[in-house]
Formats: structure tokens, C-alpha cells, sequence
């Protein structure tokens, strides 16, 4: 288990070194037999016959800290320059005046300046001289001692780089490619922004990277591997988007009211903003607030290029993330399954939450091993665990040997009519011919308004209820929602969501912190120096008791029936057919529970509603429902024969609070950068 110090309040910074201090003194004692006279440290147990984990032995406060430029070769600004990014990197000083080289650990983000990184909002700092000081979260401050070296670089346009950010796309991606390439020997760096000192890293590093980030940070990780450069050997994608069209728009549905031209302003620098104007022109203008796919979105969609990806990947993902929503880790789970690359996944209850924040200990631990294996060559059997961690219950943790699970099928389920309008069924049988439900676009009621009325007849939404369950049933992996629709307008919104009906204690997704409660109380995480603590502040569960959880959405317009790319106007009274993508998702319903089909139209907070206010009606001999049943439909059958029809009880049901309206910044949750 890694060490670490926990303060007992807010620590000031005389605290934070002394504890630190203290914690690197501890993890230095069994080496101290071992230093010579001139106080140089013995060889690493990394280089140990059989090595199994690295350890601190190499002092985080004399640690190398610079800074290099690294040339993209590219002129995103228009100067006639070509562009460079800013790398600051730390690494431990004795294993260069050893002749150790050492693997890098890099996290490339927009943020370092502008908004901030972790649950502290952390920034970069730098002295008098420009040399970094602060390098935020624990990255640095774990790793190094450990014989890494960790790089932060700004991309393009950001903080101290050259260059406008185009928000995932070729600048975005070669920002970070770039400084793969340079830490193994194949593209040019400087010592300062503008001077003409060359900079090597071939003399430190071996040049083996692995790139972690939360959120925009984890989707500059994709993207680089989707190249497949040489010298990536691991991403760790936290909350990562997989497609930026995925991230706006749900098949033409608009998911916020601005474009991507918006985001790329927020995060540039000053500079950026004054000589940008270009390329927040060719985002505005290849981005339509139609919601037709372009190809300024293809070139912004890693998922195909998921063959060229040489790297492992360890996916993180909260199944409650309603800003990078789960369908981004789906997509790309199963394109990178499909190609045979190596992987591993953790799927908590949260929303937008990095793992440090819902289960540090055993991430941290996880994370080194991971690092120790795809980066030191360590035969540590992490390789040979379970691939996938999920959580059950808050703080409550199972794992399967794959993901999704042996024996997991599409199973069609079908909808049907109930005892009364708007209350149906779910079930294996197909309804009859000529069969509808009929319901009314309300944009200012959403899913939680919807599942809370399950039992009863509103206008808004058609509901389709399975009998209460005998056994639990698993849902693991993607599902879909293929509706047939007769609109009485010329525009339409869809969404379908999966409901479990049955009370519960959840993470509560939907308050400020979205999962977590943060505390006053700080645990340490490494070494730290007057500048750069290791200790941050600890966190809580944070629950709330419900009657329903909605567990996976999917949303459309229905102008895109006919198109993925392209929506065009309806034909009133004419029928449309469409296929929803609902978010990946691995939700147990538990016995005495009921599983629940809802479709509706606006959902409101999390996407926009259309220019008119329609009337569906749904014909249900075309509408199925195709979900990951573990076992398949002879699962689904056994938990539901035999069971006796539901009784309705209190009317409505408790859930969550309403889903809160995100702002478009990846890296944003409960209002402030994360």
C-alpha cells in the first residue's frame, strides 16, 4: 500500500513540508545502508532481480525542474512561426548523474492556467526565473521519488504555448504527439520560447510515456494513441471524451446551447484570444448548431482510428457523468476490444469525478502498479487481475475476470400496453400490430420527472415497466433504443432512458459534488516542498436514498432518421424510425426491483428541445428496446416468470434532485474546474 501522512485539519504550508519531509524520510530508511560517502543513492530496487514495485529513493526537493518548448511544426497563429508548447517536467536529479534513464508519466492539458486541475483547482506556479514550482495534483509529487519523471504540457495556445487551441483537434493532438516524439529523439525542443538553445531529453529518458488526464486531459490521451505513436506505452483516459460530435450533439440533438468556438476562448491564453480570431471562425463554421455531422467532427473522432493504438489503456469512468457522458467510454471500450489492445477499467457510481477523489488509496496503488508494469517492465501480475472494477453500492467494489462479462447477449425487449395510457409493458413478447402510445413534448419536465410518475398516466412521457424481478438482473455494456415515431410537426426531440424501479442508497450524481462530499482533512501522497504539497483534502461519499435510479440515456432528433450525419425536416403524420445509443452502463437490478423503458422528448438540463413543441406517437410493434443482459434473454425470462404484477404504491417516487444544466468545459463539475 503506498504511504501516506493524514492531517487532521487545513495543513499550512509549514506542516504540509514537515509531514512530507517526514514521509520521504521513512520511505528513504532502507536504502540508507546502501548510500556512499558522497550521499549519491545505491541503484533503485527497480534494477533488483525480479523488481515487483518501485520505491522513493530518489529526493523529490532536489529533483530536476525545467522547462523546454517543443516545436509542433505547426502555425496555428498565423505568425509565420512554427508553433511551440511549453513541456514543464521534474525528474529525479540523482538517476541522470547516475546515467539512469528514467520513463515519463505526462499529463497535456488546456487548463494548467485558465481553470485549474483537481478537486483544488490547482495551477501551475513558477519562480522568479520561469522554472517551474507547484506542478498540480499528485502525480509529481508520488512518481518522482519512484524513478519517473512527470511532464506537464500546455497545449497549443494555452498558459506559456504558442499556437490557438482547436478543442480536440489537429493542434490539440499534436501538442502533446509532439512531445512524445521529442522525449524520443524525433522532434526539436529549446530551452526558451523563442531562442534557439536545442534541448535533449535523450540523455534522461528512455523516452517510454505514459499519459493520464481527467476529462479534456484523458481525451488528448486517446487522441495520441489513436496515431499511434511510437514511445506511448500506456493512457490512463479519466472521464475522457472518445468523439467531440458525442460531445455536443446526440445524433443532431444539441447537448448545450454554444459551439466548440466557445470553449476554445475560455481556455486560451490572452495572446491566444487577440490572434485566434481564425480558428474560432472555422469552428463556429464548421460546428452548425444543426447538429450535422461535418468533417471538423470526424477529425475529432479518435473511435476508428482505435486500430492504430499500440498503447495499453486503463479506462476510468463515473456511470453518472453527465458532462463526458458514459457513451464516450463505451465507444471506445469496444473499438479497442475489437482491435485486441490491452485494457482495464474502473465504472464508479459518480459523475464527472477523478478516482483520487472516490477511491485514492486503492487508486493510487493501482495506478503505480499499472505504471510499474507498461513503464518500468515490472512483472507485478497486474496484467492478470480482473480487467474491470465496478462499483455496486457507495465505497462498495466488485471485479470481473472481462468486461463485459462471458455469457453478456443483446437481448430485444419489447414495450407494450398497460391498464392505463402511458403505463405499459416490458417484456420478450412483441406487441401487436397497430398498437401505440401517444405522448407530448413538455421541455421543462426531465428523465427524473418521467421515472418518478412511472406508475401514472402523464402526458409527457410512455413508460414501459417489467414485472417486479425474482432474481437480479445485469445489465453490462451498450444498449440501444430503436422507436418508430409519428410526429404532428416538423421537429422532434427523442430521448430514452433505463430506470431501476426500487429503492436504494446511491451516490447522489445530481448535488454539487456529484458523488463526493469534500472535506477538511488532507492525507499526503508522496514528498512535498514548500511549493508543491503532496497532501490534499480527503472526501466522502455523498448518498441519497431513492425509490428509482436512472441508470442509462440516449437522446436523438428525429430529423436524423434517415442520416447519422444529416437532419432534415419531418413529414407530420408521416412515421420516422431511429435508433437511440444509449450509454455504456454495468447496473445490477436486484430482485424485487423493476426494470423500466421510458420514452419521452426534451430531456430537460441535458439536452435542448426542438424549434416546435410536438406530438409522438409511438407504434410499439416497431419500437424494442436491444439491452446487455448477462445471460441473455434466458436471464431476463427467469427473472421475470413467475413474479406476481406490481401493486402501485405512493405516487411519486423519490430521486435525485433534477439533473443540473453543465457548462460546456469537460473538466467542469458543480460550477468550477475539477
Amino acid at each position: 500500500m503506498p504511504l501516506h501522512v493524514r492531517v487532521t485539519r487545513p495543513a499550512r504550508r509549514s506542516l504540509a513540508v514537515a509531514a512530507s519531509a517526514a514521509l520521504l524520510t521513512v520511505a528513504l530508511t532502507p536504502m540508507a545502508s546502501a548510500r556512499s560517502d558522497a550521499g549519491v543513492a545505491a541503484p533503485p530496487p527497480h534494477e533488483s532481480r525480479a523488481p515487483r514495485e518501485s520505491a522513493p529513493v530518489y529526493a523529490y526537493d532536489d529533483a530536476v525542474r525545467e522547462s523546454v518548448w517543443v516545436d509542433t511544426g505547426l502555425d496555428g497563429d498565423r505568425d509565420g512561426k512554427s508553433d511551440r508548447v511549453a513541456a514543464d517536467i521534474i525528474r529525479p536529479r540523482e538517476a541522470e548523474q547516475q546515467g539512469r534513464k528514467v520513463p515519463v508519466i505526462m499529463d497535456a492539458s488546456p487548463y494548467y492556467s485558465c481553470c485549474g486541475r483537481g478537486n483544488e483547482s490547482q495551477k501551475k506556479t513558477y519562480d522568479a526565473d520561469g522554472r517551474p514550482v507547484q506542478f498540480p495534483l499528485f502525480y509529481d509529487n508520488y512518481f518522482v521519488p519512484r524513478g519517473y519523471a512527470f511532464v506537464a504540457v500546455d497545449l497549443a495556445g494555452t498558459n506559456r504555448s504558442d499556437g490557438c487551441d482547436d478543442v480536440g483537434g489537429p493542434s490539440d493532438i499534436q501538442s502533446a504527439k509532439a512531445v512524445v516524439d521529442w522525449l524520443n529523439g524525433r522532434a526539436p525542443a529549446y530551452t526558451s520560447r523563442t531562442g534557439s538553445e536545442r534541448a535533449r531529453a535523450t540523455g534522461w529518458t528512455t523516452g517510454d510515456t505514459g499519459m493520464i488526464g481527467k476529462s479534456w486531459d484523458g481525451t488528448i490521451a486517446n487522441g495520441v494513441a489513436a496515431t499511434g505513436v511510437e514511445g506511448l506505452k500506456t493512457i490512463v483516459p479519466i472521464g475522457a471524451i472518445s468523439s467531440w460530435y458525442d460531445y455536443y450533439f446526440a445524433k443532431g440533438a444539441p447537448l448545450y446551447e454554444s459551439g466548440p468556438e466557445w470553449l476554445s476562448h475560455h481556455v486560451n491564453s490572452p495572446d491566444a484570444r487577440a490572434r485566434c480570431g481564425h480558428v474560432q471562425q472555422r469552428l463556429v463554421d464548421g460546428a452548425p448548431r444543426t447538429g450535422d455531422r461535418t468533417p471538423l467532427w470526424d477529425e475529432r473522432d479518435y473511435v476508428p482510428d482505435a486500430g492504430k493504438v499500440k498503447a495499453s489503456v486503463f479506462v476510468v469512468h463515473g456511470q453518472q457523468d453527465l458532462n463526458v457522458r458514459a457513451k464516450h467510454f463505451g465507444q471506445w471500450w469496444d473499438a479497442l476490444a475489437s482491435q485486441g489492445v490491452e485494457r482495464k477499467i474502473w465504472l464508479s457510481q459518480t459523475g464527472h469525478v477523478d478516482p483520487f477523489d472516490f477511491r485514492r488509496a486503492e487508486w493510487v496503488r493501482t495506478l503505480h502498479r499499472w505504471f510499474d508494469h507498461h513503464l518500468l517492465g515490472y512483472d507485478n501480475g497486474i496484467d492478470r487481475e480482473p480487467m474491470a472494477d465496478i462499483e455496486r453500492a457507495p465505497d462498495q467494489w466488485s471485479t470481473d475476470r472481462v468486461w463485459p462479462p462471458r455469457g453478456t447477449a443483446a437481448t430485444t425487449l419489447r414495450p407494450g400496453t398497460g391498464a392505463a395510457p402511458g403505463v405499459g409493458t416490458l417484456s420478450l413478447a412483441p406487441a401487436r400490430p397497430g398498437t401505440t402510445e401517444t405522448f407530448t413534448d413538455d421541455p421543462s419536465l426531465s428523465e427524473i420527472d418521467w421515472a418518478s410518475h412511472i406508475d401514472t398516466s402523464t402526458p409527457a412521457k410512455a413508460g414501459f415497466v417489467s414485472r417486479p424481478l425474482a432474481k437480479d438482473l445485469r445489465l453490462s455494456g451498450s444498449a440501444t433504443v430503436t422507436v418508430t415515431a409519428t410526429p404532428n410537426t416538423t421537429s422532434a426531440h427523442l430521448t430514452a432512458v433505463l430506470v431501476d424501479l426500487g429503492p436504494d442508497t446511491i451516490r447522489d450524481y445530481a448535488a454539487r459534488g456529484e458523488g463526493i462530499t469534500t472535506l477538511t482533512e488532507r492525507s499526503c501522497w508522496g514528498a512535498s516542498t514548500a511549493g508543491d504539497s503532496a497532501c490534499f483534502k480527503e472526501t466522502e461519499a455523498k448518498t441519497a436514498d431513492v425509490d428509482f435510479t436512472v441508470f442509462s440515456r440516449g437522446w436523438a432528433d428525429l430529423g436524423n432518421w434517415a442520416d447519422d450525419r444529416q437532419g432534415r425536416p419531418l413529414t407530420p403524420g408521416k412515421a420516422h424510425t431511429i435508433t437511440l445509443d444509449l450509454a455504456a452502463t454495468d447496473h445490477v437490478v436486484p430482485a424485487g426491483h423493476r426494470l423500466a423503458l421510458v420514452i419521452g422528448g426534451t430531456d430537460a438540463g441535458l439536452i435542448d428541445p426542438p424549434a416546435s413543441t410536438p406530438t409522438l406517437t409511438l407504434d410499439l410493434a416497431r419500437t424494442r428496446a436491444k439491452l446487455p443482459v448477462v445471460g441473455g434473454a434466458g436471464a431476463y425470462l427467469r427473472a421475470t416468470s413467475g413474479t406476481k404484477p406490481h401493486t402501485p404504491g405512493k405516487a411519486p417516487l423519490d430521486g435525485v434532485a433534477e439533473p443540473r444544466a453543465t457548462t460546456p468545459i469537460p473538466s467542469v463539475a458543480g460550477g468550477r474546474a475539477r
